[in-house]
């Protein structure tokens, strides 16, 4: 079966795969409802993804349990949760995305005499598979140094090692899916991107069940792998496609040169460094986390691990936008319209900023309703949904810095340029992540650690912000923090009607699904209210969509003051003065009226 990205080639026109794949001609720039949209099907593909990772985790727990084997199993885990922040997520996308986009607007403007997009995978692409290839090697072969390293009290040594050499592998597969998402992203196409994850978890789902019988926990290691492969796979299609085919500087298409009669873009080796030792660092808070809560009770850092991963979806959807839009921000610098990608980073920001203080109100208002709807049952007791709540809710406030440091992130690296300043301030933010850390610890516990994660955040945040200028877009300061502050009341006085309404809907024999309902419909009405009348942006719009779905369609007719309700022939329209034949519908309505 063809993807929607290969019916769309060679024309790529936004009317083959509105609001996803085909978003404009080269040069051209997209709408605001196009982006929209994109961002609409990315976010539901990721939660989609999400989904099947709870399913996975529920899995993992049904078929293993939760002892030495789940235990390294998860020692395991941490190859593939790094690698996908370093090649999908932040790192290598920051790189890739921005020189496919300088790519694009050269073969645009019509000035190389060759394909730049292919002179530029040319040059990259070999060199990136065998550093893959290296690293994914080393990593293999220094399993056991690793394992020891990351626990070295562990029961199963041996099993955690055999773990890991098999997700290993997905340093390579990994780093060419971020590869082809980068790529893909940079010439607008959304869909395939957005679904690897889909097919990521559905990998390692099919592999527990097929192999766990005879493997044990070692099926859930060989579904990383295998699911690895099937990220590039839903890629790969499409991405050779673009190649194929490329759009001159008027938008008509026509197949390609050869790469040599360009010459190829040398690989930026210091862009590349900075970007992952970035997605590092701000990956190393997680360690820091980890490592601090060792020292607490038994279930400090489960509490912790839930409340991060429902707390954090709020975020990780606020962002689709600014994934959607970071290759229009990247391609706008290459032009050299520095204007229209400044006004692009502030309405990133703010819409951002709206969405992620609206999902913040919502988990701190329920968050002990939605902890437990999906914690609470078997070895998870009332006492963990208190803790994970209590977690959960001072975790959340530092959300709207998370959102702030991954929207402005990508503006210093949107030119295609090393930039060190991102990393420098990254790295005071986990410094102050460590010590808070280490001085809340001893007096609040588990959530003294999460205050320290916000508090971290918020300084490189606040960082970010103040160093925008020279180094990336220079967005208008006074300007974004407005738009930062505006939705803050919203938030607040949405988090009170929501605590309030959940609460009144929370006690023995009450259902937390109907509390939770209630309690999220009361933060949106409420901050939809507040928002509207303080002009956080995108409320407005947001409540005119609703308003257009929410209205009946209709049709009037000429020749009479009625409104009719469909279902009506498909094409149907009376002539004019033509009159209802007796006994017709519209005649009846017209008596009735």
């Amino acid at each position: 079966m063809r993807t929607p990205d290969e019916a769309a080639v060679p024309a790529a026109r936004s009317a083959d795969v509105p609001g996803t794949d085909a978003a404009a001609p080269a040069g051209g720039r997209p709408s605001s409802g196009l982006l929209a949209r994109a961002a609409l099907v990315t976010a539901a593909l990721s939660v989609a993804g999400s989904v099947l990772g709870l399913v996975r985790d529920q899995a993992l727990a049904r078929l293993f349990g939760a002892g030495r084997e789940t235990d390294a199993f998860l020692v395991a885990w941490t190859v593939p949760e790094f690698a996908a922040t370093l090649l999908i997520e932040d790192g290598l996308a920051f790189a890739l995305v921005p020189m496919f986009s300088l790519a694009l607007a050269r073969r645009a403007r019509g000035t190389a005499p060759g394909d730049p997009v292919r002179a530029l995978v040319a040059s990259t692409l070999p060199r990136l598979s065998l550093a893959f290839a290296a690293a994914g090697t080393l990593a293999v072969v220094a399993a056991p140094v690793l394992v020891r390293a990351l626990a070295p009290g562990l029961p199963d040594h041996a099993l955690a090692v055999d773990c890991t050499r098999l997700t290993a592998t997905c340093v390579v597969s990994f780093g060419l899916a971020g590869y082809c998402s980068a790529a893909l992203r940079a010439h607008r196409r959304f869909l395939a991107p957005a679904a690897i994850y889909v097919a990521y978890n559905t990998g390692i789902i099919t592999a527990m069940f097929v192999l766990g019988g005879r493997w044990g926990v070692r099926s859930a290691a060989v579904g990383v792998a295998v699911g690895g492969l099937l990220m590039v796979a839903a890629q790969l299609p499409s991405l050779l496609g673009q190649l194929r085919h490329r759009e001159n500087g008027d938008g008509t298409a026509r197949t390609t040169g050869t790469e040599n009669d360009d010459p190829a873009r040398p690989l930026a080796l210091a862009l590349f460094g900075t970007v992952l030792l970035f997605a590092l660092c701000r990956q190393s808070q997680v360690v820091i986390e980890r490592f601090l809560a060792s020292g607490l009770p038994s279930g400090a850092i489960s509490h912790l691990n839930y409340a991060q991963k429902v707390a954090q979806i709020p975020m990780t959807l606020s962002l689709m936008l600014c994934t959607v839009t970071f290759p229009v921000v990247a391609r706008a610098v290459a032009d050299g319209d520095t204007e229209r990608a400044r006004d692009r980073v502030e309405r990133d920001v703010a819409l951002a900023a709206g969405l992620v203080l609206l999902g913040t109100a919502a988990v701190v208002a329920c968050a002990p309703q939605m902890v437990q709807l999906l914690f609470q049952r078997g070895a998870f007791t009332a006492a963990d949904t208190a803790a994970t709540a209590g977690v959960m809710r001072v975790y959340a406030l530092g959300l709207l810095g998370q959102t702030v440091v991954g929207a402005l992130a990508r503006s210093y690296f949107s030119a295609g340029r090393a930039s060190w300043y991102p990393l420098g301030v990254m790295a005071a933010g986990i410094a102050a992540t460590a010590v808070i850390g280490a001085l809340a610890v001893g007096p609040w516990g588990v959530a003294g650690i999460a205050a320290a994660n916000a508090a971290g955040i918020t300084v490189t945040a606040a960082l970010l912000l103040a160093g925008m200028g020279p180094r990336s877009v220079p967005v208008r300061v006074p300007r974004v923090l407005g738009d930062l502050g505006r939705p803050v009341p919203a938030a607040v006085g949405a988090t009170v009607a929501g605590a309030l309404v959940a609460d009144r809907f929370t006690g023995p024999g009450g259902s937390p699904a109907v509390a939770l309902a209630a309690g999220a419909a009361a933060v949106v009405g409420v901050f939809a209210v507040l928002g509207l009348a303080l002009g956080v942006q995108g409320v407005a719009p947001a409540l005119g969509s609703v308003r257009r779905f929410l209205r009946p369609v209709t049709r009037r007719l000429p020749h009479g003051r009625i409104s009719i309700r469909l279902p009506l022939r498909p094409g149907f329209r009376p002539r004019p003065g033509s009159r209802p034949r007796p006994g017709s519908r519209l005649r009846r309505l017209r008596r009735s009226r």
